[in-house]
């Protein structure tokens, strides 16, 4: 058995984000295309003596008990197949947190990979995936990962071809943004049909390696209420794209929104500039990095 293991949890891009419909249990329905990128927060697992989950992260005002993901996912496996050991975890924090981009998601699912590889259970990529779901709707995704067509409540996945490798440029601002007052002031009916994204062009866009296919049909609905709140989300995306970025847009419910860049020049300029220049009142958060896919 091995006493200690490293893992890498990635962070997620929306480049295409519809909502269908809300449904009678409240839910909303989805239809997304969802993107790893190379920003990741770093995991280590150790197993201990003493029994129990304990917790230590570089962030002080996050939870270290049963109110973290990591605790829960922990804990869903240990309970499952009698782990008598304890688990030490150590979270270290790169990816924004409350951002959109599932960092809380991923964490826990890189604990459910970690745990299943350090305690041998044998359990299936897809085991993880329905263990996963009762986290959180993210969290089968972030076990997945890479270029995935989301539905239904955002648990019915799909694989797509990997989208054409660019430039990401993240930029968060010093806002913080509930994902529950955007669902409720999201009045989707209200919607005309040239407001939806174009999910489907962008799936065949993916399919035939076409970046600017792509970046043609970024849409988000939901910056319909978030950017009406909060306009320092639209000065990014200008900002991004005076810069030079072919495509910009706001990942999930926000505040982090992401410029696409096919010259690393122009994204090299733009994130010293938000980063330390003249723009560094736009964003608290500043990462360049690019798209991240797994073999599968």
């Amino acid at each position: 058995m091995t006493t200690h293991f490293k893992l890498r949890a990635y962070g997620k891009i929306n480049l295409g984000l519809d909502v269908l419909r809300k449904r009678e249990d409240g839910y909303h329905e989805v239809r997304m295309i969802m993107q790893t990128v190379g920003l990741f927060d770093q995991i280590d697992l150790f197993i201990s003596r003493e029994p129990g989950i304990r917790i230590e992260t570089n962030l002080p005002y996050l939870p270290v008990n049963e109110n973290n993901l990591v605790y829960k996912a922990s804990r869903l496996l240990m309970e499952e197949f009698q782990i008598k050991s304890g688990i030490n975890i150590r979270l270290r924090k790169l990816i924004p947190v409350a951002a959109g981009m599932a960092g809380g998601s991923s964490d826990a699912a890189a604990v459910l990979v970690g745990l299943n590889k350090m305690f041998h259970l044998g359990l299936t990529e897809r085991e993880l995936m329905e263990r996963g779901v009762k986290l959180g709707a993210d969290v089968p995704y972030c076990i997945m990962r890479g270029t995935v067509l989301s539905e239904g409540i955002g648990e019915k996945l799909t694989p797509l071809p990997p989208m054409p490798q660019c430039q990401v440029l993240l930029a968060k601002p010093a806002i913080s943004v509930s994902t529950k007052f955007v669902y409720e002031n999201l009045h989707i009916d209200q919607f005309a049909p040239e407001e939806h994204p174009d999910i489907d062009g962008m799936i065949r866009a993916i399919q035939h390696n076409d970046l600017y296919g792509v970046t043609d049909r970024l849409g988000n609905v939901l910056e319909k209420v978030t950017v009406k709140k909060y306009p320092v989300i639209e000065e990014i995306k200008d900002y991004m794209k005076k810069s030079g970025a072919v495509g910009t847009l706001m990942s999930g419910s926000g505040p982090t929104v992401f410029g696409l860049f096919v010259s690393p020049k122009a994204a090299a300029e733009a994130y010293e500039e938000l980063r330390y220049g003249s723009r560094r009142d736009l964003a608290r958060q500043t990462y360049l990095t690019n798209m991240y896919n797994p073999k599968r």
